[in-house]
């Protein structure tokens, strides 16, 4: 009996679904609601033939893809830029056509399968993402206030976070009609900071990131997945490295960036990881420097994760080592 490769193309109302059978010829296809239920119970009829289904990483993709993989479904989700390759290569392109490609990529096996995060990892992953929002929002407002008071002559230099409200309230004393204008945004603002506050007790962007420590057979995988190896183009006498990619999870990389800054800058204590950051940034420069202790810290937080050990900064021997082999 012949196998057969399902494609899904996603939207937020619909899917179109294309089935193909070994040799790549349409069997099938079909257009139903974006309903996990409804996909699985068509699917589920092809039964023990069907050898792979395929769909987009997107929003949606932890949504749709649980359901019918707890059902014994074999749902391969893929990564994006390989899928866009293809498709962007036909000459036709609709929904009921990307289902069709995404169906002869299950077949041909040109796709490379990216991880679905569990429910609980973007449990994890969402106040981060809205600490992340909130932060910003609390910034525009920050330098909406100060751009109100600029051409009233008043300048708000470097000032801490705790010190802004009063700062702004001093300046305004007597002067009711701004005061009546800047009094509410202070308002806002201090709102604003107070949940931001909640939302950054929650420090693990990394542990969302990765879901599953044991999916990575080596600490030193993590950082090329989030983005923190150089690029290399190499074509005939061509062989450039160039700066990190920045794939993958933005939070991620975006955390282990400003950590590898503050340890660089901020952190006054010596201890191994951090010299050895400190004599990079002499050969190569700050930035390049940070990149490389990023990548440290990635690889130094998935052994501590497999191991169940914890951080100390007079670790020597192995532990002292984990930035070289990053």
């Amino acid at each position: 009996m012949m196998d057969f490769y399902v494609g899904l193309d996603v939207s937020l109302e619909a899917t179109n679904i294309c089935v193909v059978d070994g040799d790549g010829k349409v069997i099938w296809d079909a257009k139903l609601d974006t309903d996990p239920d409804a996909i699985e119970l068509l699917l589920a009829e092809w039964g023990i033939h069907l050898k792979r289904v395929g769909l987009e990483a997107f929003a949606f993709s932890t949504w749709l893809f649980t359901a019918p993989a707890e059902k014994g479904l074999p749902m391969i989700c893929i990564e994006n830029r390989h899928a866009k390759a293809l498709m962007n290569a036909m000459l036709n392109k609709s929904a009921r056509n990307d289902a069709k490609d995404i169906a002869r990529m299950m077949r041909t096996g040109w796709f490379r399968a990216v991880h679905v995060k569990s429910e609980s990892a973007q449990t994890l992953r969402a106040p981060l993402v809205a600490r992340k929002a909130m932060l910003g929002k609390v910034l525009d407002m920050e330098n909406l206030i100060r751009g109100l008071l600029r051409p009233f002559g008043f300048k708000l230099c470097e000032i801490s976070v705790g010190r802004f409200d009063a700062r702004v309230r001093d300046l305004l004393a007597g002067k009711k009609e701004l005061e009546a204008i800047v009094a509410p945004l202070l308002d806002a603002r201090s709102a604003m900071r107070q949940q931001l506050a909640k939302l950054h007790r929650v420090a693990l962007t990394f542990r969302a990131a990765v879901d599953d420590a044991a999916r990575f057979k080596k600490s030193t995988n993590v950082g090329a997945r989030f983005g923190l190896t150089p690029r290399r183009y190499q074509s005939g006498q061509t062989d450039r490295i160039g700066n990190s990619s920045k794939c993958g999870d933005e939070l991620t990389w975006a955390m282990l960036y400003e950590a590898a800054i503050a340890i660089l800058t901020r952190i006054p204590k010596s201890f191994k990881l951090r010299l050895w950051g400190l004599r990079l940034a002499r050969k190569k420069g700050l930035k390049r420097a940070a990149s490389a202790m990023a990548r440290a810290l990635a690889v130094l937080l998935h052994k501590i994760w497999i191991n169940g050990t914890t951080f100390r900064f007079d670790a020597g021997g192995k532990r002292g080592r984990v930035a070289a082999a990053a």
